[in-house]
């Protein structure tokens, strides 16, 4: 019984690959498959067991496919007795976007409302109360390569989880998380940013987020990330050891009104190309210490407000800081305590006393 059973399964798969399984050559087998499109050729390569073990396939095959095909997972939480939208999709890639609602992958009726933004055409998807939504789990297509403004400003998200992600096609992440002012957690477990370019205020606004573990984050190609953790207020302490910034160009407000923010590990930052520093620290005001003996400012054209009401900074090292004739310094240190004050004149030669005005003054 068990034998028959074995053959009619044989004979199924026959019926689904009659070309590719009944090939009695090798020759012609690796023939045809050189010859395939790549996408058919990758879902052989995931798909059929019997063709992977006749063609030798390798792991580099199966990565590959990994990387340019497989459907990124997202499932998301939703808060209590908080509705409105939740995810916003471009009008273009809509089909890519599959939307299933609670555990049973029932689906609701798709509301949505079309906005115009950037001179692109979105789709803003919602939630309402009747719709008892706790759930929802998104599966998104390998065309799509962009996910900014992914969850702009969805305020009725608790918690991100990102349960499949292997591409490695998607290349910007700005305002990805803009204004998801519930959102409590997210779950980079298996986030994929090799060939980020763009996470310029990707966390901003997230004002409930205690913590956030980037530590596997691959920031390698990032030119832009003004604005990446603006007023995410109720961080505590961030880990941004293992962040590349070697290609990093604008770091403006970059951890503005991070105002619950005690300690800051900088040590590995590259600032070689950066060009603006403006607001960086703004009003970072729980913050104690910061090393920057390894910062680079020689291409900083503009610092102001850089340290601005960062009153509890009792150390701050800038050993390593040159502010050039061209470098806007106005209100650098403004609101920061006298004894910092008297610490940085002493570690910071050669400058002129109107230089230091502009330091420590709020001149607009």
């Amino acid at each position: 019984m068990e034998s028959s059973n074995n053959a009619s399964k044989e004979n199924e798969n026959d019926k689904q690959n009659p070309i590719i399984d009944n090939l009695k050559s090798d020759y012609f087998l690796q023939k045809l498959y050189d010859n395939m499109p790549k996408k058919k050729k990758f879902e052989i390569v995931k798909y059929n067991k019997r063709i992977q073990n006749r063609l030798n396939l390798s792991v580099k095959d199966y990565k590959e496919y990994s990387e340019t095909f497989t459907p990124i997972e997202i499932e998301i939480i939703t808060a209590k007795d908080k509705y409105g939208k939740f995810i916003k999709v471009n009008e273009n890639d809509k089909l890519y976007y599959h939307i299933y609602f609670n555990d049973n992958k029932e689906e609701i009726k798709n509301k949505y409302i079309i906005k115009e933004e950037d001179d692109v055409t979105k789709k803003e998807y919602y939630i309402e109360e009747e719709d008892k939504v706790t759930k929802i789990k998104i599966i998104i297509d390998y065309q799509v390569k962009s996910f900014k403004k992914l969850f702009h400003y969805c305020e009725c998200i608790e918690s991100i989880n990102f349960n499949k992600f292997y591409r490695n096609n998607i290349t910007d992440m700005s305002w990805m998380f803009h204004g998801c002012s519930s959102l409590k957690q997210i779950n980079f477990n298996n986030f994929n940013t090799n060939n980020v370019t763009n996470m310029s205020c990707m966390f901003c606004g997230c004002s409930s987020l205690k913590e956030l573990n980037l530590t596997n984050f691959n920031t390698n190609n990032v030119t832009n990330m003004s604005y990446m953790f603006e007023l995410c207020s109720s961080l505590k302490e961030l880990n941004l050891t293992n962040f590349n910034t070697n290609n990093v160009i604008n770091m403006k407000d970059m951890f503005y009104e991070c105002s619950s923010l005690k300690e800051l590990n900088l040590t590995n930052f590259n600032t070689n190309n950066v060009i603006n520093m403006k607001d960086m620290f703004y009003e970072c005001s729980s913050l104690k210490e910061l090393i920057l003996t390894n910062f680079n400012t020689n291409k900083v054209t503009n610092m102001k407000d850089m340290f601005y009401e960062c009153s509890s900074l009792k150390e701050l090292i800038l050993t390593n800081f040159n502010t050039n004739n061209e470098t806007d310094v106005r209100g650098m240190f403004y609101g920061c305590s006298d004894d910092l004050e008297r610490k940085i004149k002493s570690e910071i030669k050669n400058i002129k006393d109107e230089v230091f005005w502009d330091f420590f003054g709020n001149d607009d």
